[in-house]
């Protein structure tokens, strides 16, 4: 994956609904993951979320492995000198909460200039947003 440049974010959410035939969010994320461009990036945080999720379900959990190596997912690097811009943000959204792993999806939207992220989490990605108060595409739409 070295080289190619990511085409939006991802969050948890939306791949759990991907994986989840049952989620009603499933059919509108098929979907519209059909229709963006990738690689999408994601950071550790957004992985550690889903395999907690996810829980001691084998299936599941291979699933998610063979989405990841699949090449639509990018994992980008969050490192210590990303930590008071994280404490920052979550700071900054403290009503919503913001948690960790939305924080590192909006430092990653400020820092790889990407504005379209792919989740089910409309209501706090419509609140959070990228330096100069631009907000993000999100989809798939409500």
């Amino acid at each position: 994956m070295r080289g190619l440049r990511p085409r939006g974010l991802i969050d948890t959410g939306a791949i759990l609904a991907l994986l989840d035939r049952d989620d009603r969010w499933h059919v509108r994320c098929r979907e519209a993951f059909s229709a963006l461009p990738l690689p999408l990036a994601t950071s550790a945080a957004v992985l550690a979320e889903l395999f907690h999720l996810l829980g001691d379900d084998p299936p599941q959990e291979a699933a998610a492995w063979g989405f990841l190596r699949s090449g639509a997912v990018m994992l980008l690097p969050i490192d210590h000198d990303d930590l008071p811009q994280l404490e920052a943000l979550m700071s900054r959204y403290r009503d919503r909460p913001m948690d960790f792993a939305d924080a590192t999806l909006v430092l990653l939207g400020e820092r790889e200039s990407l504005t379209t992220i792919f989740t089910i989490d409309h209501d706090d990605f419509e609140t959070y947003r990228l330096a100069g108060r631009r907000r993000f595409r999100i989809v798939p739409g409500r």
